[in-house]
């Protein structure tokens, strides 16, 4: 695998999932490949209605979006508009009320394996050690002792946590945390990572380090990531494209593309140009978010 100056490389390649290596290194040959897919993921007519109170919530209305493989999207929207839901329902934890969540064309109809959800909160098991928490998904999945410890070798060093393999999670920082949450994810080779707010806790110098590691390791390994969040500045600085929601109930709105190449910084004047534009968009949301919330209240 070619990879950038700006990359630390993966020296040790006694493990390297084969289907990652043929994966391109530029940013023009990824362009391309994710041009000539068809659909990773597509929501077609997706609506959800809940029962809250003994009246009907239409939670989301009618949402039509496609995610080509290898294609890395932010989702931001104003509190309450559905933004984690649609999540759930591309992992199989919900089902909507009516149209169709497809992934390589077949219908979602429950989790799978090609499939990881990171919450923000990260479900880190504080007895077990950095690397029992990477194996823990690779037992479940039955695979031999001797692949678990090179795919635990490989994914902590994907994330620099080698070092740390034997230390427990309540001896890690928030963003050192948040890796092993990447590494464990990872380490079951999905082809979709959808993240619910991953970075939200952190403070803003570790969110912009581990804003580079994601960058880094996505380019790395390929796979989609579909990543939801409340900061229009993180979501220019790490997507191919940005979905704005609309408030309750949820439709998509608009759909920004980020022609900016990478590794992007976040500081850099065109990201700030175009999180103004996406903040533009999203601000008559968020008022109406306020307003109901005012509403609500009196």
């Amino acid at each position: 695998m070619t990879t950038s100056p700006q990359r630390i490389p993966i020296t040790d390649h006694r493990y390297l999932p084969s289907r990652y290596t043929a994966w391109p290194s530029s940013d023009a040959a990824i362009k391309r490949l994710v041009e000539e897919q068809t659909p990773k993921v597509a929501l077609n007519d997706v609506t959800l209605e809940y029962e809250t109170n003994g009246s009907p919530l239409l939670a989301l209305d009618h949402i039509n979006l496609q995610v080509k493989g290898g294609e890395f999207l932010c989702i931001v929207g104003p509190s309450g508009c559905g933004k984690s839901t649609l999540l759930h329902l591309i992992a199989g934890l919900q089902q909507p009320t009516s149209g169709t969540v497809l992934i390589d064309d077949e219908p979602v109809h429950g989790p799978g394996t090609d499939r990881i959800l990171i919450f923000q909160e990260l479900g880190l098991f504080p007895w077990l050690t950095v690397a029992d928490n990477v194996e823990f998904g690779l037992k479940m999945k039955g695979i031999s002792k001797h692949d678990r410890r090179l795919k635990v070798g490989y994914y902590l060093r994907l994330v620099q946590l080698s070092q740390f393999a034997d230390s427990y999670i309540h001896q890690l920082s928030g963003g050192m945390r948040q890796r092993v949450a990447l590494a464990r994810a990872l380490a079951t080779e999905p082809d979709i990572l959808l993240m619910d707010e991953p970075f939200a806790a952190l403070d803003a110098q570790t969110r912009d380090l581990l804003h580079d590691e994601l960058e880094r390791i996505w380019t790395e390994t390929g796979c989609t990531i579909i990543f939801v969040t409340h900061n229009v500045r993180e979501a220019a600085r790490l997507g191919d494209r940005v979905a704005v929601l609309t408030f309750r109930p949820g439709r998509i709105k608009r759909v920004f593309t980020v022609d900016q190449p990478r590794p992007r910084q976040i500081e850099h004047p065109a990201i700030a140009r175009c999180a103004k534009e996406v903040l533009d968009d999203l601000r008559e949301e968020i008022n109406k978010s306020l307003e109901q919330e005012y509403r609500v209240s009196l």
